[in-house]
């Protein structure tokens, strides 16, 4: 297909063909480095990554599956799973401690083992704001906390949820690589030229890969397929959540919101969207998207 349906003229990091082609390729994993550094360790602390299976099965063959978005491991054996959260999910911080038992179990040893672990990161990119309270605090950095002494009682696993929406720094207030990162992911797809803030080796790579008009065929019609669903769920997704706050006035919050998602799953549904990419926007189990009659 040709690029009559794309305006843009950079990829948009929301959609599931831009997240993976920015950060889980091996081509750009020096992105990936950058992003990473930024946000955990504010300096060059990670030299290298591996990629790792993102697709992973539980224990037994009964076990609900678990599919990452990138999931990678540094040259010390640490592991970072790093997601997108395109919609609001009613429990997305269940799903994000769920998905940190798979790198943790898998560093299980047959045999005499002393259970020493490498330090797992799970970090969220989130479309949407779970933190209606604060308008302005964004960043959140979670730890396992003894409540007695508030110090941090287990080091090696850390949640870290990024609400993108209330990011509101403008090119001439980006001071940090940090600051650098969040601008680019919230505004990569809406810019028309490179921002002078963003030059820099890495920002060099970011937007050589993400300029749409250099893409081949294949590569474009990826892209059109998946920025198709984008923004096909983005549409049903809104609609969905304005009917359901005004249904949830009337019946209720948590009925509300429950009839909001299974709407929603009924109408992504209806557009051919994967059973886990449903799943993953409404918070419903695929045993409960299965009985959804369309």
């Amino acid at each position: 297909m040709g690029t009559e349906g794309i305006q843009d003229r950079y990829v948009n990091p929301y959609t599931d063909f831009g997240f993976k082609l920015l950060f889980g390729t091996t081509m750009n994993k020096e992105l990936l480095i950058s992003f990473l550094n930024a946000l955990l360790f504010k300096e060059e602390v990670i030299k290298d990554v591996t990629y790792l299976n993102a697709e992973h099965l539980g224990s037994q063959e009964y076990d609900r599956r678990a599919v990452f978005d990138v999931y990678c491991e540094n040259e010390k054996g640490e592991k970072f799973l790093v997601e997108m959260q395109r919609g609001e999910q009613q429990f997305f911080k269940d799903r994000s401690v769920f998905y940190s038992t798979f790198p943790i179990r898998e560093q299980a040893r047959r045999g005499e083992w002393d259970y020493e672990l490498k330090a797992v990161y799970v970090v969220g990119i989130l479309n949407f704001s779970f933190d209606s309270s604060d308008t302005e605090y964004f960043h959140h950095e979670v730890k396992l906390v003894d409540l007695y002494t508030k110090k941090v009682f287990y080091d090696k696993l850390t949640f870290v949820y990024l609400e993108m929406p209330k990011f509101n720094k403008t090119e001439d207030e980006l001071e940090t690589m940090f600051d650098k990162w969040l601008f680019v992911l919230r505004n990569l797809s809406s810019l028309l030229e490179r921002p002078r803030a963003l030059q820099n080796r890495v920002f060099d790579r970011l937007f050589e890969a993400a300029e749409i008009a250099k893409f081949s065929k294949t590569e474009l019609s990826e892209y059109w397929d998946s920025l198709k669903i984008f923004r096909d769920w983005y549409s049903v997704i809104s609609t969905a959540e304005r009917k359901g706050r005004e249904e949830g006035k009337a019946e209720g919050l948590e009925e509300g919101a429950k009839k909001a998602n299974l709407n929603n799953a009924r109408n992504l549904k209806k557009l051919g969207v994967a059973v886990n990419i449903i799943s993953q926007a409404t918070g419903l189990t695929s045993e409960e998207i299965d009985q959804i009659t369309i």
